[in-house]
């Protein structure tokens, strides 16, 4: 296996409209898809033509069945995907004259077990900073982290308030086990109060790779020392929701089949963009 997924599987509703009127209503776009980060990741590894799976709790509802027949459509090993007693997760993604924000309800994915995670083995394992970063689901996956087999083992920051609520130094000692982090702009300064290259090199004094994602800015990758950086693509940014997770399953699986630091970047950059550009979470298609 090239890559496993640990963390999350859930439904995503996403809400676009303009100016809301508060206490009253107005018309918009409502968009309801599976996604997850770790699902999203997974499947864009297995669009990059890896082989990967996912580790989550999903309800035994409706909403789970829909969303695990959709992850193991794209050729996910979902074998993984325990089913639990409260509803699936639901994540709630509202667009209002161009900001974004965020409403999530964990629901099973918060049940996942520390059973669910041991000797996990693979070329990569990727362990979602959501249950990382959160009680429950932090012992799990400090289990998943402590119980691994793999040369590449990666963590993703998740978001900077629960960076910042969980502590800098804490999550400094807690991953130190772990070969990659994975962050965006705002969470890498959160972990290190520097920007761009800078805070790529400081995550890279602890980490064999450091990735900070810099959305239309292409992303900067420390690569055992070395900076590799690729520049973002010119596209029309649609709906940016998932470019993180797209990004983080291309990266890790390509460097796992042997492809150069430069050319992983790239492709991961090129996954983000395609997410960025379009309304879907998912590709359309399997990529070259």
């Amino acid at each position: 296996m090239d890559l496993v997924c640990v963390g999350d599987v859930m439904l995503d509703v996403h809400v676009a409209s303009g100016a809301l009127a508060r206490g009253g209503d107005v018309h918009g776009r409502v968009a309801i898809r599976p996604g997850g980060t770790s699902a999203n990741a997974a499947v864009w590894a297995a669009w990059a033509g890896a082989s990967s799976a996912v580790i989550a709790a999903v309800g035994d509802d409706l909403a789970g069945t829909l969303c695990v027949e959709a992850v193991a459509g794209r050729g996910v090993d979902v074998g993984g995907v325990v089913r639990r007693a409260s509803p699936t997760g639901v994540m709630v993604v509202m667009s209002e004259d161009g900001d974004r924000s965020m409403v999530a309800d964990r629901g099973a994915n918060a049940q996942l077990e520390a059973a669910d995670v041991q000797g996990i083995a693979a070329a990569a394992v990727l362990v979602s900073g959501y249950l990382f970063l959160q009680e429950p689901g932090h012992d799990v996956a400090v289990a998943a982290i402590g119980s691994v087999h793999t040369p590449l083992l990666a963590v993703e920051a998740a978001s900077w308030p629960l960076l910042e609520a969980f502590g800098v130094e804490r999550f400094f000692d807690e991953t130190g086990s772990c070969d990659v982090v994975l962050a965006n702009e705002r969470e890498a300064r959160a972990l290190t109060g520097a920007d761009g290259d800078d805070a790529a090199r400081a995550l890279g004094e602890r980490y064999r790779f450091a990735a900070v994602k810099r959305a239309a800015n292409g992303a900067t990758l420390i690569a055992e020392g070395r900076l590799v950086a690729a520049d973002g693509e010119a596209v029309e940014e649609v709906e940016a929701t998932g470019a993180g997770d797209a990004f983080d399953g291309v990266l890790l699986s390509s460097l796992t089949r042997g492809r150069e630091p430069e050319e992983a970047i790239a492709r991961a950059c090129h996954a983000g963009a395609l997410v960025a550009a379009s309304r879907a979470t998912w590709p359309e298609e399997r990529g070259a």
